[in-house]
């Protein structure tokens, strides 16, 4: 830290307790009280140097005789400063810092120390220490913002605050590579053609460190916030990038909100950001108010802000029981990046007094809304895109498809609650649109999960949440659970079933189809492979695997035409027996109509019918044993 030396007297100030004492020529007879402390100093070097002095003693002097004693309440830097005053007024060696010069400069403003009062006096010594020395350093500047806290309203008339302001704000906007550097030319310092800095064109072997715009973060972020917020609105105006101005805003908030450091990715451990030292510790109250600030100094635009972070604002926000103004502005911008969420974001323990779930499910239906809503007017919704033009079928999944995947995800790791009410559990999973979900697998596994963990729902309220899941988008996994599943209602495991059943007529038409034209398309195959050998090599490969899944289903549907054709023989001997009836008494049982066509023997492969009924016809045969045992 730069430094300025005034006077050239030994210091013969001497302390005893709460009295300084001029211990070097004669007795004092002036006392000048500062607060607490009282200065035994004599009247000449006081009054030869401030006009507040010399009007101080004069006045004393009128009201008796003798030794005065003047009362000094509101001297800018208390008894601290007075004491370096006072020094310089007796000519004893002192430092002017950049740590105590706006102190200096304010006391001497207070007490006229001018140059009507002696050439070189206190007030001409601090301005040219503060516009030659402190104002040209990064380092300097900031060092005497933080000392203009003390002495804010002095400093502001004086425009120290604005000036040193303008200064950080000024270099803070220059390319950090230049700063610090001896000789610059047209913006850039002088290299030499190795790279190496030049120092009046002598080549100083150093070479240029490239620094990354983040530089200044965690040293503003010493500053009170007041003096914090004006900093940053006058980078603002020196057109520096508003991510930079975010970056700041963001080390600033983790090193005075502790909550924000407690779910720290790992990740974010070696960045800059990371290595903000923990700050003062604040009360609740000081950390309410400069959440609310940093609230309203944060943009409100998409993808400036780390989604982690904005979580763990509204997390500290919640806790601390902000504005709700400020919990809707978070909500807000999380909303407008929920796609780049996590899981583990989204699981924010309910902080409410009432307790009723153990997650916050209501703050995360009102980010999910918000995201619709963006959604909604920026056209991203649409089923054919995502935001940056990219198809569904591309790798990367479009902003809607991955947030419907993250909120069925949520929706399993809520589900288990049992306080969580069925109308809020529904109202979650149906704000999702229906297009946004590539599968229904995930909303599946909720329900099922919801349904486990609350077993005393009503048939009606299980049918009611079942009606979410379109069971034309389960996989076959899916469905081969959902027909075992004894949780869900029957009318849901009957659409399961039919719909199964569905998938397995459309790919065995497809299996016959591709068969038909697989021998046709060989031969031609092979002539291509001739000259394109390596690009058709993986096509030949895949239709050889299609083949014997085709095959492996022909004997599939063999194997059914033998069991259909034995039911037929069964079905026959039955009726022999106990006539017409029976069969009839059978159907009426399984609640279906078996149309009498099912029983007609036919010749070649089994009908579309035979294939959808099948499970009918199973049953069927199940009835039958029974039947014959009595």
């Amino acid at each position: 830290m730069a430094c300025m030396k005034l006077g050239s007297k030994t210091d013969a100030f001497q302390r005893k307790g709460q009295a300084w004492f001029y211990t070097t020529g004669l007795p004092s007879d002036i006392i000048v009280e500062v607060g607490d402390m009282s200065f035994h100093l004599h009247r000449f070097p006081l009054l030869s140097r401030s006009g507040v002095m010399e009007r101080l003693i004069a006045e004393a002097n009128e009201e008796g005789e003798g030794g005065c004693v003047i009362n000094l309440p509101d001297v800018p830097g208390g008894a601290k400063t007075f004491e370096l005053v006072a020094k310089f007024c007796y000519g004893v060696k002192i430092e002017l810092t950049a740590a105590n010069v706006v102190h200096l400069r304010c006391a001497a403003e207070h007490l006229k120390m001018n140059e009507e009062y002696g050439e070189g006096n206190l007030v001409s010594q601090t301005e040219l220490f503060l516009n030659q020395v402190v104002l040209e350093s990064w380092k300097d500047s900031l060092r005497a913002l933080q000392g203009c806290d003390s002495v804010l309203s002095h400093a502001e008339e004086l425009s120290i605050t604005a000036r040193l302001i303008k200064s950080l704000a000024a270099k803070a906007s220059t390319d950090p590579n230049l700063i610090g550097w001896p000789v610059v030319e047209y913006g850039r310092p002088l290299q030499s053609p190795g790279g190496s800095v030049l120092w009046n064109g002598i080549s100083t072997g150093a070479k240029l460190n490239t620094v990354s715009s983040d530089w200044w973060y965690e040293d503003v972020s010493n500053l009170s916030l007041p003096l914090y917020k004006r900093l940053i609105s006058a980078m603002e105006s020196h057109g520096i990038k508003e991510e930079i101005i975010v970056g700041s805003l963001t080390a600033y908030a983790k090193k005075y909100l502790p909550g924000l450091n407690r779910r720290q990715s790992t990740g974010d451990s070696s960045s800059r950001l990371g290595s903000v030292s923990s700050g003062a510790i604040l009360s609740e109250e000081d950390q309410k108010l400069l959440l609310e600030e940093l609230d309203h100094l944060l943009p409100m635009q998409k993808g400036l802000v780390p989604t982690n972070i904005l979580f763990g604002l509204l997390r500290t926000a919640m806790i601390l029981r902000a504005s709700p103004t400020c919990i809707s502005n978070l909500e807000q911008r999380i909303g407008m990046q929920l796609h780049q969420a996590t899981l583990e974001d989204l699981l924010m323990p309910n902080f409410s007094y009432t307790m009723e779930t153990l997650y916050n499910v209501e703050c995360v239906q009102r980010i999910l809304l918000h995201f619709l809503a963006m959604d909604q007017v920026t056209g991203g919704g649409s089923p054919g895109s995502g935001d940056d033009g990219q198809l569904l079928g591309s790798p990367s999944l479009t902003p809607m498809t991955m947030v419907a995947k993250l909120i069925d995800g949520y929706l399993a790791e809520v589900a288990p609650d049992i306080n969580l009410k069925l109308p809020k559990f529904k109202s979650l999973a149906a704000a999702v649109p229906d297009y946004a979900r590539l599968l229904d697998d995930g909303l599946y596994r909720a329900i099922d999960i919801y349904l486990k963990s609350h077993p005393w729902l009503a048939d009606p309220d299980k049918e009611d949440i079942c009606r979410l899941i379109d069971c034309q988008k389960l996989s076959l996994e899916a469905c081969t659970h959902a027909a075992q599943n004894e949780r869900l209602p029957l009318r849901i495991i009957v659409q399961v079933l039919f719909f199964e059943q569905l998938q397995l007529r459309t790919s065995i038409a497809s299996s016959f189809l591709v068969s038909d034209n697989f021998d046709g398309s060989r031969q031609l195959t092979s002539g291509l492979l001739t000259s394109n050998e390596g690009g058709w090599n993986t096509a030949v490969r895949e239709n050889q695997v299609l083949k014997v899944g085709m095959d492996s289903m022909r004997m599939r549907v063999s194997e059914l035409e033998k069991e259909c054709s034995n039911m037929r023989q069964e079905i026959a001997k039955l009726s022999m027996v106990k006539g017409t009836s029976t069969w009839e008494n059978i159907s009426k049982k399984l609640g279906f109509k078996v149309k009498s066509q099912m029983c007609s023997a036919q010749d070649g492969t089994i009908s579309k019918q035979k294939l959808e009924n099948e499970k009918v016809i199973s049953t069927a045969k199940d009835k039958q044993g029974k039947l014959k045992k009595k």
